[in-house]
């Protein structure tokens, strides 16, 4: 069974020691010096749990926990806060910026390992998401359609993936695709947010496969923001060599060798504009159709269900 992983950050070394031997037996554990080096080392491996101590240089422990909790994609990791026993005012300012637990320096290694594993098991009961951006999942997804569908009025969804993702997952390994597909999550947070508004819906069916739900005349608007966004960012998803070559050499699903060019993303629209939706089912059949047909087309494109009832 693979081990949770735990960041532990701390600019004392001997901290850092005491919490590696506490915790390395059930646990991945990596370490940090500094917030700042806490953020990067987040991005790199996305951990399941932070412990970090609070009166640290460049970053302190509470300005780390602020940043990470306004980050959408971050703010379901929970924080552990390391503190001295007269830091009261810390404290409660700690719990301001979303501290989910604290420990007091020095801290019994039993009590730690007790605290750690509560708050994991109430993180994961609380989840219905994905695993990678923990974003809805198919659960969510599929009563968020319902809903739509249930009320009546005018909606569309997006059905969004990733073109040529496999052969670059072979070329560049799962590491740096997970950081592609995070990098579409938070695109699409972004942009489905600020147009879409508050009733808006984002879900991660699995993979690099996305669903998003807007009104019908703010979708379009939204599809070309990803689209554009995408392509501005593709460039950092390769080396110099690839980059001027435009392509990788891979082998595609019957193992032929062939040249691939760069990623893009393909988004079907499906609306009820137009055309009468009365299941769950329906939206899912057309929208994997538009998606195929988005596919066909070389670069970063959406295309839009013309059908009607």
């Amino acid at each position: 069974m693979k081990k949770p992983k735990i960041l532990t950050i701390d600019d004392d070394p001997d901290i850092l020691d005491v919490l590696d031997l506490t915790l390395s037996e059930h646990y991945e554990v990596f370490q940090a010096a500094d917030g700042k080096q806490g953020l990067e080392a987040i991005h790199q491996k996305m951990p399941d749990l932070i412990i970090c101590d609070n009166m640290m240089p460049v970053m302190n422990g509470r300005d780390f926990c602020k940043k990470i909790k306004s980050d959408v994609l971050l703010q379901h990791i929970p924080v552990i806060m390391l503190t001295g026993k007269g830091e009261v005012k810390d404290r409660i300012g700690g719990i301001e910026a979303g501290v989910d637990d604290y420990m007091v320096k020095p801290f019994a290694p039993d009590e730690l390992l007790a605290r750690i594993k509560m708050i994991l098991r109430r993180t994961e009961s609380s989840l219905d998401a994905n695993a990678l951006t923990h974003l809805p999942g198919n659960t969510s997804i599929m009563d968020e359609l319902q809903v739509r569908i249930d009320k009546g009025g005018p909606f569309a969804v997006g059905y969004a993936d990733l073109d040529k993702f496999k052969v670059y997952n072979d070329k560049y390994g799962f590491q740096k695709g997970d950081a592609v597909i995070r990098e579409l999550a938070r695109l699409l947070i972004l942009h489905v947010r600020e147009v879409g508004g508050s009733d808006s819906f984002i879900g991660h069916i699995g993979g690099d496969d996305f669903v998003f739900i807007a009104d019908d005349n703010k979708i379009d608007a939204i599809c070309k923001k990803i689209v554009e966004e995408f392509d501005t960012k593709v460039p950092s998803f390769y080396n110099d060599e690839d980059n001027k070559k435009g392509f990788i050499v891979g082998k595609d699903r019957q193992g032929n060798e062939q040249k691939f060019g760069l990623l893009s993303v393909s988004i079907g629209i499906v609306s009820n504009a137009n055309s009468k939706i009365t299941h769950v089912a329906q939206v899912a059949e057309i929208g994997a159709e538009l998606k195929k047909y988005a596919k066909s087309f070389e670069n970063s494109n959406y295309v839009r269900d013309q059908r009607q009832s």
